[in-house]
């Protein structure tokens, strides 16, 4: 199952208390005060993981807690600090402030490290509170704590380009023929339950090109209608928009009608969509309808990128490969 969001709480280390002891050695009965101090408290990171697919074990172990320094020791012994701990996510993850929405961290990069929490200082030992008028001082310090807090993750895949379509238009069996990813593929609305990503070769350029499939868009998507609304963040940060539509058309739907309410979908999420590179896959060129409706399709979008392909026959499956590649590199 793919999970893109998940309530995650984190602590940092305490630290740890200082010592109150007196230096005891033979011949020197008046050693004085040799307590040391307590160890910091671990801190908290996160890291960019590109090995890391979504956020499924964070639904279930919710808490990270970074260990607690040590007490200080005699002999001006310093306690040994906690361990810090890595939280490791996807690229594209958001750290998010549940109170406010706001973002507090970002991962984009592989290997990206962000101090999220500080762990405590270690406490005084009594050492530090020598004087000539106070010479066997019992004063120490406890650790501070370590700071703590709640926040929301929000995964938004970082693909080069993402599939828009409507429910059975071909999305997950074209994804299927251009790389390794293996959706589940059925002639019923909804097959796509979550977001695939794979990956298009192109050996002869030594590159390749990601892509993200998401589940089909129905006309409402923008207002919680159907599934694909909740994905639709992950093509936010995609280089061009690959909109697949249905060329065949039915009676009840027709392709230039599914292409406007694809456009006002994503317009009405959010209208930067619009201004992303568009590449128009003209599917199921096969059937005998597809090619009158292609005709009138061009008349009404004139200027539009249109790739012609039928996933059955495989027609234009190379001249759509040179198109994403055009597109995103």
């Amino acid at each position: 199952m793919f999970v893109d969001e998940a309530h995650i709480r984190l602590k940092a280390g305490d630290g740890g208390n200082g010592s109150a002891s007196f230096r005891r050695e033979k011949f020197i009965p008046l050693g004085g005060p040799d307590g040391g101090d307590g160890g910091k408290g671990g801190d908290v990171y996160i890291v960019c993981d590109e090995n890391v697919g979504d956020l499924e074990d964070f639904r279930f172990t919710p808490f990270y807690q970074a260990g607690n320094g040590k007490r200080g020791a005699s002999r001006q012994k310093y306690g040994e600090s906690g361990k810090d701990v890595y939280i490791k996510l996807p690229a594209g993850t958001l750290l998010l402030n549940p109170e406010t929405g706001s973002v507090v961290a970002e991962l984009l990069n592989h290997g990206e490290k962000i101090l999220i929490l500080k762990g405590g200082k270690g406490g005084l030992g009594n050492v530090h509170f020598k004087s000539s008028t106070n010479r066997a001082p019992r004063q120490t310090t406890k650790g501070e704590m370590g700071q703590e807090s709640e926040y929301d993750l929000i995964l938004k895949t970082i693909a080069d380009a993402g599939f828009v379509g409507f429910p059975n238009a071909g999305k997950s069996t074209l994804i299927s023929m251009l790389t390794l990813a293996r959706p589940k593929i059925a002639s019923y609305p909804f097959t796509t339950l979550h977001v695939n990503v794979g990956v298009l070769n192109f050996p002869e350029k030594y590159e390749h090109v990601t892509l993200a499939d998401i589940p089909g868009l129905i006309k409402g998507a923008s207002e919680n209608k159907g599934l694909g609304h909740q994905f639709l963040r992950h093509i936010e940060r995609c280089k061009a928009l690959l909109m697949i539509i249905d060329m065949a058309g039915t009676d009840a739907r027709k392709p230039e009608d599914d292409y406007k309410d694809l456009l006002e979908e994503l317009k009405l999420y959010d209208e930067s969509l619009l201004s992303k590179k568009r590449i128009v896959i003209a599917n199921k060129m096969d059937e005998d309808s597809a090619q009158e409706n292609l005709k009138t399709f061009k008349k009404k979008n004139k200027g539009l990128k249109i790739v012609p392909i039928s996933c059955l026959t495989e027609e234009g499956i190379d001249e759509l490969k040179d198109a994403i590649y055009s597109a995103v590199k």
